[in-house]
């Protein structure tokens, strides 16, 4: 994957609702195949050595909170 489209992969992501969002209320009968979407681009993030709970921070730094740890 390029530079570029894992940016891209990742700036869409960063938009995604988090997986604990995601209910039948929310999103109907379709809930279940939005949680399958966001776990395969969470594996693919991870297949390129990219940590998805960092990648909000990683895109928009000046909104992501610091870490008290």
């Amino acid at each position: 994957m390029k530079d570029d489209e894992l940016l891209a992969l990742k700036i869409a992501f960063t938009y995604m609702p988090q997986a604990i969002e995601v209910n039948k209320y929310e999103y109907g009968e379709n809930y279940k195949n939005v949680l399958e979407h966001i776990e395969f681009v969470r594996g693919v993030l991870l297949d390129h050595d990219v940590d998805p709970d960092e990648v909000s921070g990683d895109i928009n730094p000046d909104s992501t909170p610091n870490s008290c740890y």
